[in-house]
């Protein structure tokens, strides 16, 4: 199964998905398509915490600069290191290793409803 496979997306398009017991937050491809070349990545603390639809980070473009958006809430365990050298690799691949944080989420089940899966979402941004 391909990440996108099992992804859900927010409408302010961030993604979140499953894998080994850890949940992943990243942007998706449209939205890395409407930033064009990515220069900066701004990503919180480990151990910060926030709820759905706050603010923990923000992306940089030679276009614009975006916040990003928790498409559920929780605590972040980790930073995807290779970015704040690399912002650039979000142009390449945002899916896959290209995950922005992992978190442990704290209400799963009661943030996913209204996120929908990569199908339907690619369907609603075209």
């Amino acid at each position: 199964m391909t990440v996108k496979e099992k992804i859900l997306c927010s409408k302010s398009h961030e993604y979140v998905y499953e894998e080994g017991g850890k949940q992943y937050i990243g942007l998706t491809d449209y939205a890395i398509e409407q930033l064009g070349d990515i220069v900066f990545v701004e990503l919180p603390e480990i151990g910060a915490s926030y709820r759905k639809g706050e603010i923990f980070g923000t992306v940089e473009s030679v276009k614009a600069a975006s916040e990003i958006y928790m498409p559920i809430s929780g605590t972040v365990t980790a930073v995807n290191e290779q970015l704040n050298d690399k912002p650039e690799l979000l142009n390449e691949s945002p899916f896959d290793e290209m995950w922005l944080i992992e978190i442990t989420p704290s209400a799963y089940d009661e943030d996913i409803q209204d996120l929908v899966d990569y199908n339907k979402y690619k369907e609603e941004v075209e």
